[in-house]
């Protein structure tokens, strides 16, 4: 196992990632395993379902109207959901609906690529990796973000988002045997952290650090053997704000995939220089 890509976390934001991805696909970078997650987990999947046709197919359904569906209640109907369940806004089974209807088959087995996610157990507050069984569930495990979406069953434990374990898990791709490793992220790490000056920045600054944290401390341990290749995302360098908040608003995702492209194409046109 050679090459493998991992796709990090980071919601709406994701829509980096499909630019990283046609950027690499015109390079002719194919993966041999694909890590994923969080949204990453989401786009993750689909690479791993058909790697030739992902970007184009990501590209459409981020575009389209089917991811906003599934976050698509009334400020009403979010009260009455968080009301009803005491701890989420969303159901998320308009989310499951997506993924049935985007990937070729209920396991890991109907995809064409090995594929990693993961998901942070409550029971054992700790991670677990899915890479066998039914794959709906444990990308929606990877994917539920606390206080949005609902806790995930599966096999009777439950599970949170997977970035608050593993929001850009290049070890899991080093572990599994990969020694090149193209990191597609939301464009997060590229942006500087400054002191909070506002309450809702407290928390988004506080993430910031453990997720940068943990990331640097995986590289930093890497085998000499090991390349890692951490995309540009093109994005400006603003502090974390609200937008990161904004989980519903796709106003941005097409200029969010283009930038992400441009940058990464640019990358790797010089590496292949090199």
């Amino acid at each position: 196992m050679e090459t493998a890509f991992v796709l990090g976390g980071g919601g709406i934001l994701g829509a980096h990632e499909i630019g990283m991805l046609r950027a690499l696909a015109e390079a002719g970078i194919r993966p041999d395993v694909v890590v994923g997650t969080s949204v990453g987990a989401i786009n993750g999947a689909l690479v791993a379902a058909d790697p030739a046709t992902a970007a184009q197919r990501l590209g459409d359904l981020w575009r389209g109207d089917a991811l906003g569906r599934a976050f698509s209640e009334t400020l009403w109907g979010r009260a009455v959901t968080l009301a009803r369940s005491g701890t989420h806004l969303h159901s998320i089974e308009p989310l499951r609906r997506v993924l049935e209807d985007a990937l070729p088959g209920p396991g890991f087995a109907d995809l064409e690529l090995p594929f990693h996610c993961v998901a942070a157990s409550i029971e054992r507050a700790s991670p677990r990796w899915f890479s066998s069984g039914p794959i709906v569930p444990a990308v929606l495990a990877s994917c539920a973000v606390p206080g949005l979406l609902p806790p995930v069953e599966v096999d009777g434990e439950h599970y949170f988002d997977g970035g608050l374990v593993h929001s850009i898990p290049v070890g899991r791709a080093v572990a599994l045997g990969a020694r090149s490793v193209y990191v597609l992220h939301v464009g997060r790490i590229e942006r500087p952290l400054a002191v909070p000056q506002r309450p809702w920045q407290v928390g988004l600054v506080a993430f910031e650090i453990a997720r940068r944290y943990r990331f640097h401390e995986e590289m930093s341990a890497l085998p000499e053997n090991v390349r890692v290749h951490v995309l540009p995302a093109g994005g400006d360098r603003a502090a974390p704000d609200l937008a990161q908040l904004r989980y519903r608003d796709k106003t941005r995702v097409g200029e969010s995939i283009e930038r992400a492209y441009a940058a990464s194409a640019s990358y790797l046109a010089g590496l292949a220089g090199n």
